[in-house]
């Protein structure tokens, strides 16, 4: 992921210079987050830190069903058109595309199945944690796209202002029901329930 990140500095484009940088694409936040979450399981590994450990559960919490939404959304949408999401200018290989786009959902479902605690968050509490991350991000976007004159994925241009809200709505619901999955696996996989259901 470390690598992910670091290719955005290597490959300078338009956005380097843009308001928000890279961070107005919520596949680098997703990324970001995901770094941030490995990096303090890493730290609780190594310093055997309850602290450390804590931090990274609560990432996780975001970070995985974050990334879930993000490959979910990336592939619906390429599988229609890639040129919904990524203008042909900026598209990449199949590599660093599954890179961006799949490898931190993985690896961040395997961590918290085979290596986290289960969550303890109920299905309300998810659907408020991702709802207003959802509109966090909407609000983020509009304040890019007040800066920069042009939203970071094409389709956002192509959507009115009411069929943003919906996809905003659609994305946090989505989120929020990765995490239930999550949960139901993770039950699964671990045996018995998960708290906070």
């Amino acid at each position: 992921m470390k690598l992910m990140l670091c290719s955005l500095i290597d490959n300078p484009t338009p956005i380097n210079d843009a308001y928000g940088w890279h961070f107005q694409y919520l596949t680098i936040i997703g990324l970001l987050l995901a770094t941030i979450t490995f990096a303090l399981g890493s730290l609780a590994d190594l310093t055997s830190s309850e602290t450390f450990s804590r931090y990274k559960n609560l990432f996780s919490v975001i970070a995985t069903p974050l990334e879930v939404l993000i490959t979910t959304l990336y592939g619906s949408l390429v599988s229609v058109d890639k040129d919904l999401v990524i203008p042909k200018e900026f598209q990449v290989g199949l590599l660093p595309d599954i890179g961006f786009h799949a490898v931190p959902a993985v690896l961040l479902t395997v961590d918290y199945l085979l290596f986290s605690p289960p969550w303890a968050i109920s299905f309300r509490q998810a659907l408020g944690l991702s709802t207003a991350f959802a509109f966090g991000y909407w609000f983020w976007v509009e304040q890019c796209y007040r800066h920069n004159g042009w939203y970071p994925y094409p389709v956002f241009e192509l959507l009115t202002t009411p069929w943003r809200i919906v996809l905003f709505c659609f994305s946090g619901a989505l989120m929020a029901g990765s995490i239930e999955v999550l949960k139901f696996m993770y039950s699964k996989v671990n045996g018995g329930g998960s708290n906070g259901s």
